[in-house]
């Protein structure tokens, strides 16, 4: 019954076709019974119901269309609306941990078990919930102005006979409507007709991918008359397509009108969010609407990344719960021990509540545990989330997106930070993952070299060649360039040179026919549309990549001129061709273009020659046409094959072209399977791929293009900068091996210095394999012999760095890689890939290129930066901890996906070394102390309540521990989190061995918090034993010893203080904006106390503490206690990093150390330049002579340490022993040790 209920539905449809212009009651019927027949068929197949695989629209036809209930044409992307905002908003910042614990901590406060008032928990909580909501309301009041714009812009829309102009958001499927030139699509439309000859329109897709290259679309010829309000309104034809999905390059349907079913294809779709350019205004019909549109459905966040920082800020608030139970838990058990009648002043006689009764002392450490909980509650920092927000935001918009260092200027394009929430992981970052072309290169192809029928031709010299050239040792002879000027042309997409084929010449050569060939090839086979006048010096193509540019460009300058594209022929301006000096226009027809996609690796196209000739031209990968080359022409494969190695070992991109005779009557029988399979509902990709392989046989090659793409600018002295940072590179593209090794040694991330594994593919073994054509015998040998590999790499790699500490480099292809990710192998490769300098996977899909990165991110359990430029790289980026986008010639797609946008891959050296390590520092600064002073406070009220026999009887006032953390505390140590700085940029980037502090996490360790907590525990003990004990003998003016309330508030007075320069003495730097927040905190509890003390009001407890300041402020006491108490605390922090600093220094106290007294921007690296006189002993000597004998400015003491020469003669390549008498061990030689053992 499921299979006939299946069956059914194409009847239905095809019902529907042939009363399309029946009249709207049989279209009603047939949408009624359409759905019907879908849900039961569904519903017979599977418990849940489910939609049906296609949709059928009724255009010009609403009623019909009514049925089929389809969403409407307003977008919304708030996350709120009116009605969910405060339950949705409140349940997001109730799944932080703390704002949890705090409403439970608020709840208990308002029982009578609770010490203190409501106000003391309910104040901080309101104030914290209340900023963050705030902040969400603004974001989504933001977006939801934008999605009000959006919904009304304005659009034509076929009303009768005449077009009437409304709102985006009342547009409906199947409405008729007309866009103009430069106007954006309301929705996804059917391209129906143009004011365009041939039914053509240009269309700019750059809100969707970021290309700015005009794509063309052509209606169906059966259409094309529908573009006057008169005619449209006779257009009654039915689309049966798919269902609405994501997929922005695919679309599967037919148009049925007048009983002929036509296929569309992506060519007749009009998306949303694309605009109309060169065209005065098209005529289209509504498919998706809304939040159906593949626009929007493409439109999903980039998956929620947390910091691995604030991961371990959980393990460290856990840590502080578990300190919250056992203080608890201490006082309950003395609570349960101390209470007993013999105390007669407690008056615990006759009856007494449940938490104070003698008689049931279990209960009595029961209920003083939940009083103990709300009173020791404020040992969670509440304002700790908020604060890093508002850092870490500030951090984003003001530095990293404002910062001019990593500004384009040929671009204007700065840096952009997509999210706040990773700013301190770009600290800690081990190992980047990098695309090749795009992001090591420019991207901007130009085409350099080509082989035609077995000879090779171009006389340019690469980069890359020379750079082989210098590490060999050899001298080349590049072609003098006066002699050739004749001949040779340099403009964008072309710089070729060879006087042999150039001006017409190529006629004179050995196969001026299989030249024709290589020529015409380029000209043909492409999809690029010129625009301008139809003159070499005027036109300009717009391409879908640089790359198919370059190669008409090239065509261009050998005299195949390609000036004009109509949807059926290609116009070519041809010289030379019947004799020199003769140009002539010739139109060639296209028939059929089988178009590049990644499975395919390939693009052809069937044309006619005028004189009726029919000839398939294709190019595309070598690996793809060789496997489908006739057996003819073995010296030309043979060849070739040499010059792609050469070209490819140059650092080339490479192309292989080919073409085919055809016959009229195999045209004409695989034209046919073809239009089947483009009318095709299902599977209609795959089909065409299969049409395709029947005719992308038995092919003749012609030769090959080679395509250079220069490195980027700064590229190999960033990738040097990174790796002394301590920071591992992985290359993963898709080139081929030769080509990435090359690359590679170019941009100084493999040199000869290194011990090479390489793990291929090409070997005889693998090769014989693959010939017998077994795939099972293939998978079977390639994975042995990957295995094998990768076993006797480890061990070589072992013994390399234990005998000789090499560093090592590591270069697997594709397929072997594919093997190696198996889950019996992976263990292996992760090994051997983590012992490597350097990494280099070639021919690596997009998805191996996430695996891997996943592969060291779960398996090594390391900080993973991807970096990428196009959409192929979106997979990794999102894999990674981090993912860098950049904004280059490849669309926008990976930065849409990324984490922070940069225009240059050099500008990872001032995203990483500068902002990545200073947000970490401060971050883990802001961290350890609000750990700190929330300990501190917590701890005072802790020991006092040894003094209250455990009954919970609160040490401060309920104002007092409400906006200690929101008021007298908080904006200084944000101060600190925004401009607190160890050492400026420019010295960051000088010293790049300052990131491995972030690496290791040397800020934010166990031992680190340790150090912390004992003297938050200290710093308590002389807080309240120092104001109790000195106020013990103590009274006021009028006589009367101090009480609790006025012990409390000098007790907290001197809290206040003595946290707030404990911050100031923890600064690396300080500004103004430091000694405003810290003087304004400490100002601001005295302006509080002063006017507290002063009001009374009978409805709270705030009669305890009226008039205290003024009765202490008139004592000596006072006075002498706010001076010593904070003297003697922060001696011990002042001794502490006095010792540390001498002895025991970060690396970046020692180069805070030699430029004390310098300005910013000077360079000391004149010191350590050699003269080339001296012998490499002589010039080791000198340079370590010249490095500093470091005179501490802040401590007196000079140290002629090999500590400290070691340091420095490692940041400037000089090699200097370490000797025994090594006395001030600094951090970095502690953990090179370490790290060596």
């Amino acid at each position: 019954m499921g299979g006939r209920g299946w069956e059914r539905m194409p009847t239905v449809r095809l019902g529907g076709a042939g009363a399309a212009s029946a009249g709207v009651a049989s279209r009603r019927r047939e949408a009624a019974e359409l759905r019907q027949v879908s849900s039961q068929t569904v519903r017979l197949g599977r418990v849940q119901p489910q939609a049906p695989s296609h949709r059928t629209i009724y255009c010009n036809d609403r009623e019909a269309n009514n049925i089929a209930r389809f969403k409407g044409n307003s977008i919304s992307t708030t996350k709120y609306n009116v009605l969910t905002f405060l339950p949705k908003g409140l349940f997001e910042q109730f799944r932080r941990v703390a704002n949890l614990y705090f409403l439970m901590i608020s709840i208990l406060s308002t029982t009578p078990i609770s010490p203190v008032s409501p106000v003391t928990n309910v104040v901080p909580l309101s104030l914290v919930l209340l900023v963050s909501l705030v902040k969400e309301a603004f974001e989504d009041w933001k977006r939801f102005q934008n999605d009000t714009a959006i919904n009304s812009t304005p659009v034509d829309v076929l009303q009768g006979q005449r077009w009437e102009s409304i709102s985006w958001r009342k547009l409906q499927v199947g409405d008729i409507v007309r866009v103009k030139q430069d106007g954006f699509f309301p929705a996804d439309l059917l391209f129906l007709a143009s004011t365009n000859a041939d039914g053509i329109c240009y269309i700019e897709t750059a809100n969707l991918d970021g290309e700015t290259n005009l794509k063309i679309r052509k209606a169906l010829e059966r259409t094309w008359d529908y573009s006057l309000p008169e005619k449209a309104a006779e257009f009654k034809g039915e689309i049966q397509c798919e269902q609405p999905n994501n997929s922005l390059y695919t679309f599967t349907g037919n148009l049925v009108i007048e009983s002929q079913t036509l296929p569309l294809s992506p060519n007749q779709i009009l998306l949303r969010g694309c605009s109309l350019r060169n065209t005065e205004y098209v005529v289209g019909a509504v498919i998706f609407t809304g939040h159906e549109t593949k626009v929007m459905m493409n439109s999903m966040s980039v998956p929620s990344k947390r910091s691995t920082l604030e991961r371990k800020l959980d393990k460290l608030i856990l840590t502080l719960f578990g300190g919250l139970f056992l203080m608890c838990l201490i006082g309950a058990i003395g609570s349960g021990i101390f209470i007993n009648r013999k105390y007669y002043y407690l008056g615990l006689f006759g009856d007494v509540e449940d938490q104070f009764n003698p008689n049931n002392r279990f209960v009595v450490a029961i209920l003083t545990m939940f009083t103990l909980i709300t009173l020791y509650s404020t040992i969670i920092p509440i304002s700790l989330y908020v604060s890093i927000e508002m850092i870490k935001f500030i951090q984003c918009t003001q530095f990293i997106n404002k910062d001019l260092h990593m500004y384009h200027a040929e671009s204007n394009t700065p840096a952009l930070a997509r999210t706040s929430n990773l700013n301190e992981e770009l600290g800690q970052v081990e190992y980047i993952f990098s695309d090749k072309t795009g992001t090591l290169t420019r991207n901007l192809m130009e085409f350099f070299k080509c082989s035609i029928g077995g000879e090779a031709y171009g006389t340019g010299i690469t980069e890359i060649e020379k750079g082989q050239a210098q590490r060999t040792g050899k001298k080349m002879n590049e072609v003098n360039r006066s002699e050739s000027s004749d001949t040779a042309v340099h403009e964008k997409g072309f710089n070729f040179d060879d006087a042999r084929i150039m001006c017409g010449a190529w006629r004179n050569e050995r196969d001026p026919e299989i030249c024709k060939e290589f020529f015409r090839c380029l000209a043909l086979c492409h999809t690029v549309l010129p625009e301008g006048d139809e003159s070499p010096e005027k036109i300009t193509y717009q391409a879908a990549s640089p790359d198919e540019a370059a190669l008409v460009t090239a065509a261009k300058n050998f005299g195949f001129f390609f000036c004009r594209r109509t949807p059926t022929t290609v116009m070519v301006r041809e010289s030379h061709v019947e004799r020199m000096g003769n140009i002539q226009d010739v139109s060639y027809e296209i028939l059929n273009v089988l178009e590049f996609n990644s499975t395919r690796k390939r693009q052809s196209v069937v044309c006619r020659y005028p004189n009726g000739r029919l000839v398939l031209y294709c190019k595309g990968a070598d690996t793809v046409i060789y496997e489908r080359l006739a057996d003819a022409n073995q010296d030309i494969k043979r060849l070739t094959r040499e010059h792609l190695e050469q070209f490819g070992s140059a650092g080339l991109r490479t192309l292989c072209l080919a073409y085919r005779e055809l016959t009229n009557d195999l045209y004409e029988k695989w034209n046919e399977k073809f239009i089947q399979a483009k009318s095709s509902l299902r599977d209609r990709e795959k089909k065409l791929d299969e049409v395709a392989e029947l005719i992308e046989m038995g092919l003749i090659l012609i030769g090959c293009t080679a395509i250079e793409d220069k490195l980027q600018d700064g590229v190999p002295a960033c990738i040097e900068t990174l790796s002394q940072a301590g920071i591992k590179i992985w290359v993963l593209t898709g080139d081929k091996m030769e080509t990435a090794i090359n690359i590679a040694y170019a941009c100084n991330l493999i040199n000869n210095d290194m011990k090479q594994f390489i793990i291929t593919s090409e070997t005889d073994a693998i090769r014989e394999a693959e010939d017998k054509g077994d795939p099972v015998e293939i998978a079977h040998i390639i994975k042995d012999s990957v295995n094998h590999d990768l076993k006797r790499c480890l061990e070589e790699a072992q013994q390399y760095l234990h005998i000789s500490g090499q560093k090592l480099a590591l270069i697997i292809d594709g397929k072997c890689l594919m093997y190696a990710l198996d889950p019996n192998l992976r263990v292996n490769l992760l090994n051997l890939s983590l012992n490597c300098s350097s990494v280099v996977c070639c021919r690596v899909s997009p998805l191996q290129k996430a695996q891997v990165t996943s592969l060291v991110k779960k398996g090594a359990r390391k900080i993973t930066l991807s970096i990428g430029d196009g959409a192929n790289d979106v997979s990794m980026i999102q894999a990674a901890h981090v993912g860098v986008g950049i904004s280059g010639l490849e669309g926008m797609q990976a930065v849409m996906a990324s984490d922070f946008a940069i225009a240059q891959f050099r500008f990872l050296t001032d995203l990483l070394l500068v902002h990545g390590r200073w947000s970490y520092t401060r971050l883990c600064k802001v961290i350890t102390y609000f750990f700190y002073k929330n300990l501190t406070f917590t701890l005072t009220q802790f020991w006092f309540t040894f003094q209250t026999g455990f009954s919970g009887q609160r040490f401060y006032d309920d104002w007092f521990q409400s906006l200690y953390n929101v008021i007298f505390t908080a904006l200084p140590v944000i101060i600190v989190g925004l401009f607190d700085k160890d050492v400026s940029a420019s010295l960051s980037k000088k010293y790049p061995e300052l990131y491995k502090e972030g690496i290791r996490n040397m800020f934010f360790k166990w031992r680190v918090v340790a150090v912390w907590a004992f003297f938050a525990l200290y710093h308590s003990l002389i807080f309240y034993y120092f104001t109790t004990a000195a106020s013990q003998n103590g009274h006021n003016s009028s006589g009367k010893i101090f009480g609790l309330w006025d012990v409390s508030t000098m007790a907290f007075t001197c809290v206040v203080v003595t946290v707030n320069l404990r911050l100031l003495m923890a600064c690396n730097s300080i500004t103004r904006w430091h000694h405003l927040s810290i003087s304004g905190s400490i100002l601001a509890w005295f302006v509080f106390i002063f006017i507290y003390s002063g009001v009374m009001t009978p409805y709270d407890r705030q009669e305890n503490i009226f008039f205290v300041i003024y009765v202490l402020m008139s004592t000596f006491f006072f006075y002498l206690t706010l001076l010593l108490v904070p003297i003697v605390a922060l001696l011990g922090d002042f001794l502490y990093l006095g010792v540390q600093r001498w002895f025991f220094p970060y690396n970046y106290q020692i180069v805070q150390e030699i430029h004390r007294n310098e300005l910013e921007g000077t360079s000391r690296t004149e010191l350590l330049e050699i003269g080339n006189h001296l012998t490499p002993d002589e010039a080791r000597s000198y340079a370590i002579s010249r490095l500093p004998r470091e005179k501490s400015k802040h401590t007196g003491f000079a140290f002629d340490s090999p500590g400290y020469e070691s340091f420095f003669a490692s940041q400037q390549g000089v090699f200097a022993p370490q000797k025994p008498w090594d006395v001030a061990r600094r951090a970095s030689t502690r953990s090179k040790r370490t790290s060596q053992r």
